[in-house]
């Protein structure tokens, strides 16, 4: 019984700095409907600067309101830096497609990152203890921290406080009326802008303090962004987005069941919460107390779409001519060139295939890489359990990649918006963790080695010119696709389901199938991958992976069909030629975040706008 309730108690303490910081995550998605990755970067500014003010304000305050105070001031420092994050990077792309917001917060990610190292280092770093609260109190025999009694008692009051803001305040009847109709709001007389801002300062200031009451526990190291992401868009999406008490609910659930998972089921802690969502999002699609978004009822973010055509004379002419540079590259080119183009031709092949979904469909997978990573290990478990020829093992990956694109698509389909880009990232983390704890099967992270190709593909040249055709000929599958009368009916369900079905598509059937096309594409990527590299490994299904290929499509240009394959080249060789430097992820974040404010449209998108400024592109050419 004591046992019980110390980890009882101990999962409701590690939910107060989850709360804090999911409830941040929610106001600023209800509000603004950004889908913030770098709140976990605001958590660990937190910590840091928490760290920080500990050590200095306690000698001129005295020890317990100096350390009161730090946690306190530390809230509104971070608050002023997510203010100014909103103002910069932010609010210059509110027009522009939706979640396209998203890659800008990956390069706040990788800015912040760098920022931390170049202050506080790369060393991890102890939290002070609380004063007053060294010590333990004796529950049925079993120690429990002073300061998890505290987090405990004064995370209702936070919920509380919360609540009376958004309930009792003006702005929290604008907060409240944006989040149902902010067009409605912005009609009616008032600033967005500054709304905005103000939310989003709220946002990342609760996400400060959550960082800063959680240092007695723990500390601060530069992973801490990472490892805090999944669990904070897990209570959000389970609590329903934009519900503070949802939140509150699924933070206090989902800590809990960790604790427990870790004491009596090690192995599952690191699907735990996934498996949890993913239960909740298919019995309620929208969480515990969030609301059904109704298609439409945000507005159309963006320029209207230019209808997309197939390509023009001159089209045709440039990309037959790039065909033919590229086939003659291995005249020209040393090995290693090779090596890199073949990687950028896979990695053009896996962002085809995600654009075809995201941009076509308008379904927005968080989850891709486990179709990529599946048909890699698909086709290497051919090899090393069934000594299967490459030429056969090669088309078990796009195969088996279908096979599991309708598995999960099955359960996800049913879903739209945020809510289906969740449930696609959880099956992805079950693939990833079945694949890495499966080591009798899959070697764990290990992974599969000796996975060559034939003879007569075993050179570097050869195999270039094999990645060459495969990935063309996918790619031009996909652009087939999209010219059909399915790829039509793809459009039109995107664009107005209701009325859509209301002609007689079957919307839902349209896109299930358009899912598994995409899983298997992206599995034939994966084929080409493992043959490649000789060798798979379960970071080939990790979460980045996905995230990778999300940023290439928005970059590219999501309401292009060429976007994908030309932010797959551009990030491949930006990536390539900056991670030689120390500083790279200030670096490329920093350019990330200038091309999503100075192309908004994506690097097609908006080279398009400026070829039709300039006479040199027709109204008539497609991109």
């Amino acid at each position: 019984m004591g046992f019980f309730i110390a980890q009882l108690l101990t999962g409701l303490a590690n939910a107060a700095a989850l709360f804090l910081v999911a409830s941040g995550l929610s106001l600023i998605f209800g509000v603004t409907r950004i889908v913030n990755f770098a709140h976990g970067s605001f958590y660990m500014l937190g910590a840091y600067v928490g760290i920080t003010l500990m050590g200095v304000l306690p000698g001129v305050l005295g020890p317990y309101l100096g350390f009161w105070g730090a946690i306190v001031l530390t809230g509104l420092i971070v608050g002023l830096a997510g203010a100014l994050v909103e103002i910069v990077v932010l609010r210059p792309i509110y027009r522009a497609p939706e979640l396209f917001q998203l890659v800008a917060t990956f390069g706040v990610i990788l800015v912040i990152q760098d920022l931390a190292l170049m202050v506080w280092g790369a060393e991890d770093q102890m939290g002070p203890r609380a004063p007053g609260l060294r010590g333990v109190f004796r529950i049925f025999g079993e120690p429990i921290p002073k300061y998890d009694i505290v987090l405990i008692c004064i995370t209702p009051f936070i919920l509380l406080a919360l609540w009376a803001l958004i309930a009792k305040t003006r702005l929290g009847v604008l907060v409240r009326a944006a989040t149902q109709d902010r067009e409605m709001v912005a009609a009616l007389g008032v600033n967005q802008r500054w709304l905005f801002t103000g939310v989003f300062a709220l946002g990342s200031a609760l996400a400060g303090w959550g960082g800063a009451l959680q240092l007695p526990k723990g500390g601060a190291d530069l992973l801490m962004d990472f490892n805090i992401i999944g669990p904070l868009f897990v209570v959000t999406v389970i609590g329903g987005m934009g519900s503070l008490p949802g939140a509150f609910i699924a933070a206090v659930l989902i800590s809990v069941l960790n604790v427990f998972g870790v004491a009596y089921l090690p192995q599952s802690t690191l699907v735990l919460m996934f498996v949890v969502m993913a239960i909740v999002l298919i019995v309620r699609p929208y969480g515990l107390l969030g609301k059904e978004e109704v298609a439409g009822e945000h507005g159309q973010s963006g320029a209207p779409e230019t209808p997309i055509r197939p390509f023009g004379r001159r089209g045709r002419l440039a990309v037959a001519g790039l065909l033919l540079v590229m086939a003659l590259l291995p005249l020209v080119t040393q090995p290693f060139a090779l090596v890199l183009l073949t990687d950028i031709v896979i990695f053009a092949l896996f962002a085809a295939s995600l654009q075809f979904i995201l941009g076509t469909g308008g379904l927005v997978s968080f989850g891709h890489a486990a179709f990529y990573g599946g048909g890699a290990y698909a086709a290497a478990l051919m090899v090393t359990y069934a000594k299967t020829p490459m030429e056969i093992a090669f088309l078990f990956a796009p195969l088996g990649a279908g096979m599991l694109a309708l598995v999960i698509g099955w359960f996800c389909i049913r879903l739209s918006g945020v809510y289906f880009a969740m449930l696609t990232l959880a099956f992805s983390q079950l693939v990833w963790s079945l694949v890495f704890q499966w080591r009798a099967v899959t070697r764990g992270d290990d992974g599969l080695i000796d996975i060559w190709p034939s003879a007569w593909l075993s050179g570097t040249v050869p195999y270039y010119y094999f990645t060459l055709v495969v990935g063309v000929l996918g790619i031009l599958f996909l652009r087939t696709v999209i010219h059909a009368p399915f790829g039509y009916a793809l459009r039109a369900g995107r664009d107005s389901a209701r009325q859509a079905e209301a002609m007689g598509i079957d919307v839902k059937r349209v896109q299930y199938v358009a899912f598994a096309l995409a899983g298997a594409l992206a599995g034939l990527a994966g084929g080409l991958f493992v043959f490649a590299k000789g060798s798979v490994f379960p970071t080939e299904l990790e979460i980045g992976k996905s995230f990778d290929a999300l940023i290439v499509v928005f970059l590219g240009g999501v309401k292009t069909l060429s976007g994908g394959i030309v932010g797959a080249t551009f990030m491949a060789a930006v990536e390539d030629w900056l991670t030689r430097l120390h500083y790279w992820r200030l670096l490329l974040g920093l350019l990330i975040i200038a091309v999503v404010i100075l192309a908004p449209e994506g690097i097609v998108g908006s080279a398009r706008r400026l070829g039709l400024r300039l006479g040199l592109v027709k109204h008539t050419e497609a991109d």
